[in-house]
C-alpha cells in the first residue's frame, strides 16, 4: 500500500483531528499566514507562534498542490525538488508530490546556490519549491535554472522569478487526483555523499516508505493518543521516516523551529508531547540548562512524555546515564540507519535493551545484517568487518550512478561502509567508520570538500580534515594544515579565510604540522587520528 492512501485514511477516520502544528519561537512578521490564523501562546516567559492543521485540511493541501502540478505538465516519474525550512506547508507539499505519481526531491536546508543547482541537474529535477529563506541562494542560479524547470514559491512577497504557490493553490480542486500508485513505482530522492563529497542521489520506491512506517511503528509502539515532536529537519530522512510512526496511526506531530532548551521543554509541556527524537548536542543542552539552573523541570508538565530517543550520530552511554538521573521513568532507544535504506530503523537498540547502551543493537523490524570481510564473508562473533543490512528499504540504486550502486548493493545486501562487530547476545557495536565522514551534531561533513578549500590559501601546501571527539556534537572538524616553505599564517587568519565556508563546515580547530602520506598519495587520517585523538575514543561509540 502507497503510504499516501494513509493520509487519504487518516482523513476519513479522523478528518477534524490535529495532524500537525507548527512552532515557530520567532516572530515572523514579514510571513504571509494562509491556513491559520498564528496563535500567541505564552507558557512560562518566553512567547512563540503556533499554527495547526486537521487531517482533512492536510489531504486538501495535498490534493490542490497535486492537482496544480497535473495541470503545469507534472506527470508520474518526473521529479519534484524542495527546498523548504521546517513548516506547516512542507509534509502536504510532499504528499501532494507522491500523489502526482511524480518523485519528491527534498534538499538540505545548508546547500549554496552551486550545490543546490549540482542536486538539481544530478536528480533531474523538473519543479523547484522553495521558501523566504532561499530566496538569495535561488536568484542566484534562477536564470540556469529556471529554463527547463518550474519555480513555486512558499510565503509572503513572491520574487518576480518565482510563480507564487499560495495563490496557484487556491484555485484548484481538494479532491485526490485519480492517478494509480503502486508499491513498485519510484516515490522519492534524497542525497547522502560517496568519500568524494559530492552529493549522490539515492532513488526510492514507495514500498521504502511503507516498509519505514511500519518500522517506526512497530519499535516504539506510537498510537493515536501520542503526541510526537518533530524538530530535525524534515529533509532528512530521519525526521520524516520517524514521523511516519505517527503518520500511521492518526497521531498529531508538532514541528518545532528551534531547539534550546526551553523551547524544546515548552513544546513538550503547552502540547502534551509523549515522543521527542532529539540529537545529541540538544540532549546535552538541555542536562547542562538543568544542572546550571536555568531550567526548572517543576515548571513544566512532563509526565506524559515516555520516550527519548536519539539518533544521527554516535551517543555516549554517559549522556544516557545522565538523562535517566534526571528523565527515570523514560524509555530510551537509539537508532542506526542510512539514506540509503530509507534512515533510521534498520538497526535498533530497543527500549527493553538500555543495559546495552553503546550498541545500536540488532536488526530491526523486517531487516537483516550481517557483518562481513573484504570478501562477502560473514566474520566470527567478536570479529570487526563492514555492516551490511538488507530489506525492503534499502534504496533502488544510487539515480544516475550504477558504479557507485554496484559498489554498495550485493545480491540484495546494502553495504553500509561501516565497521562493527557483534558480542556474544548479537548486539552490534559501530568500531569505525570506512568513510571519512565526519558526523557533527547530526550533520555529515565531508573533508575533502573543506580540504580542497584549505587549499587554495596561497600559504597552505597541504590540508587534512579529521574529527575531534566532541562532547555537545559528538564530532568537531579538526583541519591539520601544512604551511607551504618559508610561509606563515596564523589560526586567526586561518578562521578568516573560513569564513567563505558556510558555517556548519567551518573547522572548529587548527592544527599547523606535517600530513602524513602513503606511496600511493593518500593522506594517512589513521596516523592522523591516533596522533591528535586516539582510534580507541572512536571504539563501540554509537551511531544513529
Amino acid at each position: 500500500m502507497p503510504i499516501t492512501e494513509i493520509l487519504e485514511q487518516n482523513c476519513q477516520k479522523y478528518g477534524n483531528d490535529i495532524a500537525l502544528v507548527e512552532i515557530n519561537p520567532d516572530i515572523q512578521e514579514n510571513r504571509r499566514v494562509t491556513w491559520k490564523e498564528y496563535e500567541l501562546i505564552e507558557p512560562n516567559t518566553l512567547c512563540h507562534y503556533r499554527r495547526e492543521i486537521t487531517w482533512n485540511v492536510f489531504n486538501e493541501k495535498a490534493n490542490r498542490f497535486a492537482n496544480m502540478l497535473i495541470s503545469r505538465g507534472v506527470k508520474k516519474g518526473d521529479k519534484v525538488a524542495i527546498l523548504l525550512m521546517n513548516c506547516l506547508e512542507w509534509l502536504p507539499i510532499y504528499f501532494g508530490i507522491l500523489k502526482t505519481g511524480a518523485i519528491a526531491v527534498p534538499l538540505n536546508f545548508r546547500y549554496t546556490s552551486d550545490e543546490i543547482k549540482y542536486c538539481l541537474d544530478l536528480s533531474e529535477s523538473d519543479v523547484l519549491v522553495f521558501g523566504p529563506e532561499f530566496i538569495g541562494r535561488v536568484e542566484e542560479i534562477a536564470e540556469d535554472i529556471s529554463k527547463h524547470r518550474l519555480l513555486f514559491y512558499v510565503g509572503g512577497n513572491c520574487p518576480s522569478f518565482a510563480e507564487d504557490y499560495d495563490r496557484l493553490t487556491a484555485n484548484f480542486p481538494s479532491a485526490s487526483p485519480d492517478i494509480k500508485i503502486t508499491d513498485d513505482d519510484y516515490a522519492a530522492i534524497y542525497f547522502s555523499s560517496g568519500t568524494t563529497g559530492f552529493p549522490k542521489a539515492i532513488l526510492h520506491k514507495h514500498m521504502s516508505l511503507m516498509h519505514s512506517a511500519k518500522v517506526e511503528q512497530n519499535h516504539h509502539g506510537q498510537t493515536k493518543d501520542d503526541v510526537f515532536l518533530c524538530i530535525p529537519p524534515l529533509y532528512h530522512t530521519g525526521a520524516k521516516m520517524h514521523w511516519f510512526g505517527s503518520l500511521l496511526v492518526g497521531g498529531k506531530a508538532v514541528l518545532l523551529r528551534g531547539v534550546k532548551p526551553k523551547t524544546i521543554l515548552e513544546a513538550v509541556s503547552s502540547e502534551g508531547c509523549s515522543i521527542v527524537w532529539l540529537l545529541v548536542p540538544w540532549a546535552q543542552d538541555i542536562l547542562d540548562a538543568i544542572e546550571c539552573g536555568d531550567i526548572k523541570l517543576s515548571d513544566y508538565k512532563l509526565d506524559q512524555w515516555r520516550l527519548m530517543h536519539i539518533g544521527a550520530q554516535p551517543v555516549p552511554p554517559s549522556l544516557i546515564t545522565r538523562w535517566k538521573k534526571y528523565f527515570p521513568h523514560h524509555q530510551y532507544d537509539t537508532n542506526y540507519g542510512l539514506s540509503e535504506s530509507i534512515g533510521p530503523g534498520c538497526v535498533h537498540l530497543g527500549v527493553e535493551n538500555i543495559h546495552k547502551v553503546g550498541a545500536i543493537g540488532k536488526a530491526g523490524y523486517g531487516w537483516e545484517t550481517k557483518i562481513v570481510d573484504e570478501n562477502g564473508n560473514t566474520v566470527k562473533c567478536g570479529d570487526v568487518g563492514e555492516l551490511a543490512v538488507k530489506g525492503p528499504g534499502v534504496m533502488t540504486c544510487y539515480y544516475n550512478d550504477p558504479k557507485a550502486t554496484n559498489d554498495v548493493l550485493k545480491e540484495g545486501w546494502l553495504y553500509t561502509g561501516d565497521m562493527a562487530q557483534e558480542d556474544e547476545d548479537g548486539f552490534i557495536f559501530l568500531v569505525d567508520r570506512k568513510k571519512d565522514v565526519i558526523i557533527s551534531g547530526g550533520e555529515n561533513l565531508y573533508p575533502v570538500q573543506i580540504e580542497d578549500f584549505l587549499r587554495s590559501h596561497n600559504a597552505i601546501k597541504d590540508a587534512a580534515v579529521i574529527g575531534l571527539p566532541d562532547k555537545r556534537l559528538g564530532e568537531i572538524a579538526a583541519a591539520i594544515i601544512e604551511l607551504k616553505p618559508d610561509h606563515k599564517c596564523t589560526e586567526e587568519e586561518i578562521n578568516e579565510f573560513c569564513n567563505g565556508l558556510p558555517r556548519y563546515k567551518r573547522p572548529h580547530k587548527i592544527i599547523f604540522a606535517d600530513i602524513p602520506r602513503n606511496p600511493t598519495g593518500k593522506i594517512e587520517k589513521t596516523k592522523l587520528r591516533q596522533i591528535y585523538c586516539g582510534e580507541s575514543v572512536v571504539a563501540k561509540q554509537n551511531k544513529g
